[in-house]
């Protein structure tokens, strides 16, 4: 029976939920989209940087490292296929700096090799990307073969041969191999032999006879893809990192198509770049050079760089850099308002740029930074420019992994003066490195020269050594090959011993002819170089057929002597050439000329082409012209291409001639091409063209620029003379510009014709444009059509139909203008045209126009809202302006409408027949006391338009006489930027002051002579508020009362005001406010106060009554006030005092810090026994003993009955304590602990103390008994000691009275019992007498006093307690 395997079930997804799969822009990223449309400005999550796989040795740290992006942030998580992932054995971190997210496995081991998914997700979608993990085991595991052997049975003899009995052959199982990285094989593809070994160990490789053969069948395999795109590919020189701070690696490679594209990938992605070398990166191309450089290289350039062409992998390179760290980080500033902020860094190698953030977002260079970078780039500067309180922040610097970050505190100017207002900036600057920066910079500077420097010797020794290992094997090569040749012409010698006489005779002849030829050429071999070349004669050749032939070549170019041996005083240098030949490149079929000048017209020249002497033919000319000699090569051919060289006495010049056989078209063929081919839709054109030239030859044709390919329609005929293009079927569109190119290795050709495919045109287009819609006619027009197909336009056809109707009535044709005027239609009726274009080829498509009205009736629009200019008891004047929108006739006149207050009738003023025909009119039907209002309507030839909008309400009686003053002008209420008025209205008298309708505010600055108005419509309540004010500024305010008589006098304030709250005493608002904090040297403190006050106050901070430090910041604002410690230390420690004061009075209060860390232990313990049954302990004091004034001791013991840890003494502030009740023949151990505000130290512990119980013979003497009597009166055997304690503290009062029987003691202060009081804690311990007060208070000051009283009598002691702080009783 066979199981059926079910498929993986697809992830549910939630009710309106899809899931689109998309494609990212980096390989290996799958995307589900859950929405169809992502709202605007949000994105689903992607890899910008995937993790690559890695395969490491085991032991080591690996990380995968992915950069995700989305909107909004998505969640990032990590998974492997088989098991799950821990937080012991992996770390998943958020790098805030870079943005990188990482899985971190540090001491990798080989169960934790597998494949890791990275899923990133929002509401939006999900990515997911899949890396794997290969782990290199090393080493032999010897423990786990060792417990093997140990734990393994040992077999008798018998079970030894039951075993051999029963024995199969196991199957071996092969071990399985860890795959290694592609990457090691892309570098050792393109790496060095001597860079072999440490590749191998940098990636775990210990086969390395496997590597070799696995790599040589690689390099064959890459081999036969580069031989597809690649011809040659030389001098491949990896990447290196220059003293500038760029890094470049360059190849020699000719490429088969010139056009083939060339991608640089960095760790598997494509990078961009530019032909330009002053970007990010480039690529530079010298010939067959390719050079790609990174400018201004950053530690995240680092990674595998490959170059491919065409797909096709050519070159692969590892770039590493050094981890950069910083020598000198940034430290904080404190920069006043509008001063520059200086942050400096140095760094350990040079960088052209490092990453700076500033608050969490990265600073770039512009008008708000600078960022300044050293000569040498080991000196990193940022410059925030005109600082500001929003500026306040964290700023970093970033080197990769490596970072640094410091605060920036910018300080409020607390000038009064300045308050308000804006503030100069200052030329000043706050921060940066000084003296010390610049000397670490030199240190570093000269380290990296230095090693620089070595590196480049220890480079130049191995050149050498391998240059001079290279000349000893060649001198070596060819000693013994001298060897061979000599032992060779011996033996023949030898052989020919019996030959005759004659002809040994004849050879040594010759032999000496040519030794003494050699010698005379070798004097002459200043004159002439080439004939010392073809002198010499092959080692090793000694037949007399060769002897013979440097014979005959000795005697033709010996130089004949004329003249005197001995030279006369001038030497004659001879002939030589005062212009050499030059290289000449022509064109197959013309004509070519070489020419060279001599210093004389009087020597011949002699022509040589590739060393063979030429002469004079019909197609070679060899032409005398004075001093100049030339060679003219006449219908060059392929075969005329070489080296040509002109001799004269001995004297030479060379030049090259290429003949190229570029691509040619005949003139009349290209005259025949170049005419427009004119064809109808749907036929086919073709284009033929014969050319010459070299083959091969690569022939192209383009339409309006897109090169053609074959397909069903296009058909391209191609051979080594002509080329043929035939295009079937084609359609309007086809036409354009038909191109075709013809290209080999000598040159490009181009030939451009045009194709014209005619067609019907294409509809009118629309909408139309009406000109004139009337009673009589309508006159419109349209847009020619988009595409005329090819022809002009000889007529348009028009076709109407009249709204309501079925039947469309033909107007023929037109002629070729796009207008039409139509006068056939009645009034007020609607017409729908149809429009179509005829050409030569045909009739478009129709158009049809929107529905047109004959004769609309078009009513004005409103007038303007009609003005009050006057009201009298028996007449209100209007007045109004003409309406914008006329109707697009004239106006013939207007109608005014009146309504009473309280009424919804209007009613005509004028006769529906008479029309006002002026834009003012006088209304006199009215009744004195009633309140009217008025709107207006414009009439043309169409009728009445609407009505404008109502006036204002006016009463009809004679006009009013201005208010009088407002009374009781007050402000009710302020703040920063608002001020609250109140009044009361005007008194009115008859005749003189009328009552007020309304009040207008009025502000005047202080600064300003003139007045301005607050409200701009008259307000009839009896308050304002004035908004926008300026904080602290002064206004002078007034109020201005108004009617329909018009304004009033105004009424000002007595005195200006300003723009603040009303004066508030400073008052802290915190319910709880801390008055004793206790921090750890080395973590920040920060102490806020809350408080409230008007105007705003000056806050000032004092340390132990002084200024506070400069590390010490304080953040003020306007209601609370922090102090800050960024790193505390031990003499931060003192009672901080804030003092808030403004013009109404101050506040102040008080916190002590207490600035510790966990104590030291105290020293060695030291024993000793000074009274019988005690044992005095003492030790060496903690080392914080002298910074801690709080610090005090703890004793516990341990005896060996017991076996427990008992506390025996605490808060001992000296070095010494004697302990009771020791009991002999038990052993005693102590540990002595420090103790302060933070905590207890760890232990110092004593050596074992024990008393050893003496065993004595007992014996009994009784002696004569007497009465004894060991009662005693009270006394103190320890007095009291005066104590000063600072305010807050602790107080720790004690003494030791003695006494028999045991007396009563009570404690006093001012002669007040405190035995019943519970603020003070008591004690009675063996006739120790101690009193501990928690919380040292003002009120504790003043005399204490301790009473010891039995039967036999009554003692006392006393003491004073002073307790120090600001109301300390003296």
């Amino acid at each position: 029976m066979f199981k059926i395997r079910k498929a993986k079930e697809e992830q549910p997804t939630a009710p309106g939920q899809v899931r689109i799969k998309k494609k990212s822009s980096v390989p290996g990223v799958m995307i589900t989209q859950y929405v169809e449309e992502l709202p605007e400005g949000m994105a689903t999550p992607d890899f910008t940087r995937k993790p690559i796989a890695l395969t490491i040795q085991e032991g080591k740290c690996a990380v995968f490292r992915a950069v995700i992006t989305g909107k909004p942030t998505p969640t990032v998580t990590w998974v492997r296929n088989n098991g799950e992932i821990d937080d012991e054995r992996w770390k998943m971190v958020h790098d805030t700096n870079s943005d990188e997210y990482q899985l971190q496995m540090p001491d990798v081991t080989a169960d934790q090799a597998d494949t890791y998914k990275c899923f990133a997700k929002n509401e939006y979608g999900k990515a997911v990307v899949t890396a794997t993990l290969n782990i290199i085991e090393v080493g032999f595991k010897k423990t786990r073969a060792m417990q093997e052997t140990r734990t393994a049975v040992r077999q008798t003899p018998e079970d030894f041969k039951k075993a051999l009995k029963n024995k199969v052959d196991p199957v071996v199982k092969e071990e399985k191999k860890p795959e290694i990285d592609e990457r090691f094989w892309e570098l050792l593809m393109s790496a060095d032999k001597k860079d072999y070994e440490s590749i191998c160990a940098q990636y775990g490789v210990t086969d390395f006879r496997g590597m070799l053969k696995k790599l040589s069948e690689k390099k064959m395999e890459r081999e036969q893809e580069q031989e597809k795109v690649v011809e040659r590919l030389c001098n491949l020189k990896p990447i290196e990192l220059k003293g500038d701070g760029d890094a470049e690696f360059e190849l020699e490679m000719t490429l088969k198509d010139p056009t083939s594209k060339i991608f640089i990938f960095k760790d598997g992605v494509m990078i961009p770049y530019d032909m330009d070398t002053e970007v990010k990166h480039g690529l530079k191309q010298v010939g067959k050079k390719f050079v790609f450089s990174i400018n201004g290289v950053d530690p995240d350039d680092a990674g595998l760089y490959q170059v491919e062409v065409d797909g096709v992998k050519i070159f692969s390179t590892d770039f590493k850099l050094p981890p950069v760290e910083f020598l000198v980080k940034i430290q904080d500033v404190k920069a006043e308002e509008r001063e520059d902020a200086v942050f400096e860094c140095v760094i350990s190698h040079p960088l052209k740029k490092i990453n700076w953030t500033g608050k969490s977002a990265p600073v770039e260079q512009g008008d708000k930074y600078d960022i300044i970078v050293s000569e040498d780039m080991l000196i990193h500067t940022l410059v925030v420019k005109d600082c500001k309180l929003l500026d306040k922040g964290i700023y970093a610097a970033v080197t990769g992994q490596n970072s640094c970050n410091a605060w920036l505190i910018v300080e409020a100017d607390s000038e009064p003066t300045t308050k308000g207002k804006k503030k100069a900036r200052k030329t000043t600057r706050a921060g940066g490195g000084g003296a010390e920066l610049l000397k670490i910079a030199e240190e570093q500077r000269a380290k990296v020269q230095k090693d620089r420097e070595e590196l480049i010797a220890r480079a130049k020794a191995e050149a050498e050594a391998a240059a001079a290992a290279a000349a000893a094997e060649k001198a070596e090569r060819e000693a013994k090959a001298k060897a061979e040749a000599e032992a060779k012409a011996k033996a023949k010698a030898n052989e020919k011993v019996k030959a005759e006489a004659g002809e040994c005779a004849d050879k040594a002849e010759a032999t000496t002819v040519e030794e003494e030829e050699d010698k005379d050429d070798k004097e002459d071999g200043a004159a002439s170089s080439e004939p010392m070349e073809k002198v010499q004669a092959k080692e090793g050749e000694a037949s007399a057929e060769d002897a013979e032939e440097g014979e005959t070549v000795q005697e033709k170019r010996k130089r004949v002597r004329a003249g005197p041996l001995v030279p006369e005083t001038v030497i004659d240098p001879g002939v030589y050439f005062t212009s050499a030949l030059s290289d000449v490149t022509a064109i197959i079929g013309s004509d070519a000329e070489l020419v060279c000048q001599l210093s004389s017209e009087d020597w011949d020249a002699a022509w040589y082409k590739n060393g063979n002497e030429i002469t004079a033919t019909d197609d070679i000319c060899i032409v005398k012209d004075g001093t100049y000699r030339k060679l003219i090569i006449k219908n060059c051919k392929e075969e005329d291409s070489g080296k040509y060289r002109c001799e004269a006495d001995g004297r030479k010049t060379e030049a090259a001639l290429t003949v190229e056989d570029p691509p040619r078209i005949n003139a009349d063929d290209l005259t025949e091409f170049i005419k427009p081919v004119i064809i109808k839709t749907g036929k086919d054109a073709a284009f033929k063209l014969s050319f010459v030239g070299r083959e091969p030859m690569k022939i192209q044709w383009y339409n309006d620029g897109e090169e053609l390919l074959e397909d069903n329609h296009i058909k391209i005929e191609k051979s080594s003379s002509h080329s043929r293009l035939l295009l079937t079927k084609c359609q309007r569109k086809t036409t354009g510009e038909i191109k075709i190119k013809i290209k080999n290795e000598c040159g490009t050709t181009e030939a451009i014709s045009q194709l014209i495919v005619l067609d019907i045109p294409t509809p009118p287009l629309g909408p139309v444009d009406i000109i004139e819609s009337s009673a009589a006619c309508i006159d419109f027009k349209w847009r020619v059509p988009k595409d005329n197909g090819g022809s002009s336009i000889t007529d348009y056809i028009l076709e109407r139909q009249q709204i309501g109707r079925n039947s469309w009535k033909k107007l023929g044709k037109i002629g070729p203008e796009a207008k039409y005027r139509d006068i056939d239609v009645d009034h007020g009726r609607k017409y729908c045209y149809h429009i179509r274009a005829e050409t030569d080829q045909g009739i478009s498509e129709m158009m049809e126009t929107d529905d047109i009205q004959a004769g609309t009736k078009a009513y004005p629009g409103p007038p303007s809202t009609p003005k009050i200019i006057s009201a009298f008891k028996d007449c209100i004047n209007l007045a109004w302006s003409a309406p914008t929108n006329t109707g697009g006739t004239n106006i013939l006149g207007y109608n005014i409408e009146k309504r009473k207050k309280g009424s919804n009738l209007w009613g005509y003023v004028n006769p529906l027949d008479e029309p006002i025909k002026e834009k003012k009119y006088a209304v006199k039907d009215v009744v004195e006391g009633i309140e009217y209002e008025f709107r207006v309507s414009a009439i043309n030839i169409s009728g009445a338009g609407e009505p404008s909008s109502p006036s204002e309400f006016v009463f009809a009686r004679d006009p009013k006489k201005p208010p009088g003053k407002v009374i009781d002008l007050k402000v009710t209420d302020s703040t920063y930027s608002t001020l609250s008025l109140g009044w009361s209205k005007p008194t009115e008298e008859e005749a003189v002051k009328d009552e007020a309708k309304g009040y207008f505010v009025e502000l005047r600055p202080a600064e300003n002579p003139e007045w301005g108005r607050c409200n701009s419509n008259a307000i009839i309540m009896s308050s304002y508020t004035i908004m926008g004010l300026k904080s602290m500024a002064m206004y002078w305010v007034r109020v201005v009362a108004t009617n329909e008589g018009g304004d009033g006098e105004p009424q000002e304030l007595d005195n200006y005001i300003i723009a603040m709250p009303p004066p508030v005493r400073p008052q802290f608002t915190d319910k709880k406010m801390k008055n004793f904090v206790v921090m750890k040297a080395g973590n920040s403190a920060r102490i806020n106060f809350n408080f409230k006050a008007s105007p705003i106050p000056a806050i000032k901070w004092l340390k132990d009554g002084h200024s506070v430090p400069k590390h010490v910041t304080v953040s003020n604002t306007d209601t609370s006030s922090q102090l800050m410690i960024p790193s505390s230390e031990r003499h931060d420690t003192g009672v901080y005092t804030i003092i808030v004061k403004n013009l109404v009075g101050q506040e102040t209060s008080s916190v002590e810090i207490r600035v510790t860390d966990d104590p030291k232990p105290p020293g060695p313990v030291e024993l000793e026994e000074n009274v019988s049954g005690t044992v005095t302990i003492s030790w060496t004091p903690s080392p914080d003993e002298t910074k801690d004034d709080r610090l005090h001791y703890m004793i516990t013991k341990h005896d060996s009955v017991k076996r427990n840890w008992q506390t025996v003494a605490d808060r001992l502030f000296n070095n010494k304590f004697t302990v009771i009740n020791i009991m002999p023949g038990r052993e005693y151990k102590f540990r002595v602990y420090t103790k302060n505000d933070m905590g207890i130290s760890e232990p110092t512990e004593s050596a074992i103390w024990e008393v050893k119980r003496k065993t004595e013979t007992f014996s009994l003497n009784l002696p004569v008994s007497k009465n004894c009597n060991f009662e005693t009166p009270p006394s103190f055997s320890v007095p009291l000691k005066m104590h000063k304690s600072p305010e807050s503290y602790e107080c720790y009062m004690s003494c030791a009275v003695t006494g028999n029987p045991k007396p009563y003691v009570t404690w006093y202060k001012n002669n007040i019992s405190l035995n019943t009081n519970t603020n003070y804690y008591i004690t009675n311990t063996c006739g120790v007498c101690s009193m501990v007060i928690l919380r040292v208070g003002a009120k504790d000051s003043g005399d204490y006093t301790v009473t010891a009283e039995n039967t036999l009598g009554r003692v006392e002691c006393s003491t004073k307690l002073v307790v120090e702080g600001k109301n300390t009783i003296k």
